[in-house]
């Protein structure tokens, strides 16, 4: 059985030091302490407007990280010469709207295929192993493809945000039918955005998932929980689905 990795996203203990301006929360800190509880890889999003993760904190981040760093990040001049300085291990484009609360679909690799290709080998010549955010569509995986990114990472907000359990099931096998598809291209599958201890399971099950980045729901749990219980928890889910799927 193939191992379901967890990638958990630091950016919201960001998001609480900055909205007082001090030192703390330290993002660093928690990277260490949700690798000690099991996380798999550290995300990270490096906007650019700098609203949580900043440049310091992806730099110390990729000093220290004992696992992975995954960079999130807009196919930017400004942000790729930063990507490409610090050389993480992972990197994930995104498309960014300064006026979005979080990531709100997927990336258009169609209708930016050679911008997007020069920055993945960019990358590729630093050592960084490139994902591509889209959504679960054969057109922009097969773009993906074309452009040389190893990996796709599926945008799950359609299947986390549903409604009812019809709807939810409907987008479940989009995800488990592309997923498949993009597998069989020989692309590497990734997922995340809006998943939670309730919803997980069922992508974990997808037995073509690699990793699961999730962020948000880790970070609110670890309010009333600690962080180190709340990343061994959904780590736990993940894991317990995979092997009994």
């Amino acid at each position: 059985m193939k191992p379901i990795y967890l990638g958990v996203n630091i950016d919201h203990v960001a998001t609480v030091r900055n909205a007082r301006g001090t030192d703390y929360p330290d993002p660093v800190t928690a990277a260490a302490i949700a690798e000690l509880a099991g996380a798999d890889s550290i995300t990270t999003h490096l906007r650019e407007d700098r609203r949580h993760i900043t440049d310091r904190d992806v730099r110390i981040i990729r000093e220290t990280v004992k696992t992975s760093l995954n960079l999130e990040m807009a196919v930017t001049d400004d942000i790729l010469a930063i990507a490409k300085a610090v050389a993480p291990q992972k990197a994930c484009f995104v498309p960014e709207r300064r006026e979005e609360v979080t990531t709100e679909g997927g990336l258009d690799v169609i209708s930016n295929m050679a911008k997007i290709e020069k920055a993945v080998n960019e990358l590729d010549k630093v050592g960084t192993v490139c994902s591509l955010f889209i959504d679960p569509v054969k057109e922009q995986i097969d773009a993906a493809k074309k452009v040389g990114a190893p990996f796709v990472e599926f945008h799950t907000g359609r299947y986390a945000n549903a409604t009812n359990p019809q709807e939810q099931e409907k987008e479940l096998q989009i995800l488990t039918s592309m997923a498949a598809y993009a597998d069989s291209i020989g692309l590497g599958v990734n997922s995340g955005h809006g998943l939670n201890y309730q919803n997980v399971a069922a992508i974990a099950r997808i037995p073509q998932m690699n990793e699961l980045n999730i962020g948000h729901s880790i970070i609110a749990r670890a309010i009333f929980t600690g962080l180190t219980e709340a990343v061994k928890t959904l780590k736990a889910i993940m894991v317990d689905a995979r092997n009994n799927s």
